[in-house]
């Protein structure tokens, strides 16, 4: 995650030539990558809601599809929010280490800096901020789609045992950011085929928004999106 403010700034100022979504240091999401069937006692927690074995990692990516934030320690029937309720990067948020917020969808909560779509839009600055989010938010999906491109491993799945399947998936994420550092590209003919990848099957409940999540997105709206400029 970017530690300095100028970083934290610079990350920002992507985030918002996008959509026009303001103040967004990363975007959020989890994705499942297939593991093989775990007999040990315990294993029936790996099988995740589409009926298959996984690990369910949690991945916040900036504007430049970079991972900047990864947890690989989950079993797949562990919930989205669940991840992101225990991991430190929540503590760091709520110690105020960023002066910025991140973006997922409605499978977690909306807090004071998280923030989620509105699920029943009723005015104009309400549909423009669920816009918005949508676009900036599909950064994650993209960096999905392009780092399961690049290692066709975490399409297929890991078929090794459990702690070597989670460094290899850590591994991939730190060859895929220095890979986009080095301007590297999939291989010739397979970009166009990233977005099949991007969008998880899996579909997350609605997570009810917090009291001060809700109060806060309400400000927010408020101050940013009163006017037609978010396209």
């Amino acid at each position: 995650m970017p530690t300095t403010l100028n970083e934290q700034q610079e990350t920002i100022r992507k985030f918002r030539s996008i959509a026009n979504f303001p103040t967004v240091i990363g975007a959020i999401d989890c994705t499942h990558i297939r593991v093989k069937k775990v007999n040990a006692d315990g294993g029936q927690l790996y099988i995740n809601r589409k009926g298959f074995s996984s690990i369910n990692v949690q991945v916040v990516c900036d504007a430049d599809l970079k991972i900047m934030d990864i947890v690989t320690r989950w079993r797949g029937s562990v919930h989205d929010s669940r991840i992101f309720r225990e991991c430190r990067l929540k503590q760091r948020f709520e110690a105020g280490a960023f002066s910025g917020i991140l973006l997922g969808d409605s499978g977690y909560p909306c807090t004071p800096y998280l923030f989620t779509p509105l699920l029943n839009p009723t005015t104009p600055q309400e549909e423009r901020y669920n816009r918005s989010h949508i676009r900036t938010r599909n950064t994650v999906e993209r960096c999905f789609g392009l780092w399961k491109q690049r290692f066709r491993c975490l399409l297929r799945g890991m078929f090794g045992d459990i702690e070597t399947a989670k460094k290899t998936i850590v591994a991939c994420a730190v060859l895929h950011n220095m890979a986009i550092d080095m301007r590297e590209d999939v291989f010739s003919g397979e970009r166009d085929s990233i977005e099949q990848y991007s969008s998880e099957p899996i579909v997350q409940r609605y997570i009810a928004p917090s009291i001060r999540g809700n109060i806060r997105r309400r400000q927010f709206i408020e101050t940013h999106f009163q006017d037609n400029t978010h396209l």
